[in-house]
């Protein structure tokens, strides 16, 4: 009797039954709805304040609130696109589409909250106004303060929760995670703050003094504050966008874990590059052990392929075969 004809392995469309999650980056959602709902709260109290006190420092605070406020609904395109799941064309997610509008956010809060902040500021050196009504822009400093303290907090508890479990600083951990979202409202919350002191320097230089020039260098400041986070913001955006390879510790566990494979008997390649928040793909060659035929190591590539892809950080897989002149890689 003939043998029974051995099943074919999977097509490679059905080996990623993991790349997006809807749970996958859930608490970051809600650090950016917090971020949306005070900045945009605050931006309409500082407009109110700016129209009745005249102050330069208060516009640009304003303008920086609505710019935040428009930068948050970027974020949660980002977050809720980056999220769906892969398909046979997109067999690796979508994940880099959080880094594209993240990108958009970051160029907004250049060009409108820097851009008009210390084009508005220059504006009052030339043309100075006097301000009143000092009380009503202090009210509003402090409420601004106590909400964006709300949303940097949430935000900050985040970062130092994962950088504590990635053994990291939590600013470093602001810097290099592959979240963009947290990044974003972590350095705009920041940046708010400081801008707020800022503000208020100005804001009380200007009653003290009676000249607007103080407030009016309060704006252009806020203004270069904003346009060094989003030059921060854009550079790591860009570098995930052209291929942000994984950090060494993290590249150290990978292979680590691979080597720790009972059928790897040695790792010669290894490549780890981020494809989207908290997604990587992975390309190694490995030796196997054995010596056994093309039909059966392809298989046992394919099985390798299939358990490391279900680990929620690994978004997509490949193994070759090792040339045996191939040294290891430490």
């Amino acid at each position: 009797m003939a043998d029974a004809p051995t099943p074919a392995p999977p097509q490679p469309e059905s080996r990623n039954p993991r790349v997006a999650r809807p749970e996958d980056g859930g608490e970051s959602t809600v650090t950016v709805v917090v971020a949306f709902l005070a900045n945009a709260l605050v931006a309409g109290a500082k407009t109110v304040a700016a129209t009745i006190t005249g102050s330069a420092s208060m516009l640009a605070e304003a303008v920086h609130s609505w710019a935040d406020t428009g930068n948050e609904v970027f974020l949660l395109v980002a977050d809720k696109r980056s999220r769906r799941p892969a398909d046979a064309e997109h067999p690796l997610g979508f994940g880099r589409e959080a880094y594209v509008w993240s990108m958009f956010a970051a160029i907004g809060l250049f060009a409108v909250g820097a851009g008009v902040s210390i084009t508005h500021g220059i504006q009052e050196l030339v043309h100075p106004e006097p301000a009143d009504d000092f009380v009503v822009a202090y009210a509003v400093l402090a409420l601004a303060f106590v909400l964006e303290g709300v949303s940097f907090l949430r935000a900050r508890r985040q970062a130092r929760d994962e950088a504590r479990a990635a053994d990291r600083d939590t600013l470093h951990h602001v810097l290099v995670t592959s979240d963009p979202t947290l990044r974003a409202v972590y350095a705009e919350d920041a940046a708010a703050l400081v801008g707020l002191v800022v503000a208020f320097g100005g804001v009380l230089a200007h009653q003290l003094t009676g000249s607007p020039v103080p407030d009016a260098i309060g704006s252009i400041v806020v203004g270069i504050v904003l346009a060094v986070v989003s030059v921060v913001l854009i550079d790591r955006n860009r570098r995930f966008l052209v291929g942000e390879a994984a950090l060494p510790a993290t590249r150290a566990a990978v292979l680590q874990g691979i080597r720790d494979l009972p059928e790897v008997e040695r790792v010669t390649y290894l490549r780890l590059e981020y494809v989207g928040p908290r997604a990587l793909y992975l390309v190694a060659s490995v030796d196997l052990r054995g010596d056994e035929t093309e039909t059966t190591v392809a298989r046992r590539l394919d099985d390798l392929e299939r358990r490391v892809t279900s680990v929620p950080l690994i978004a997509g897989a490949v193994f070759t075969v090792s040339a045996p002149e191939e040294p290891s890689i430490s």
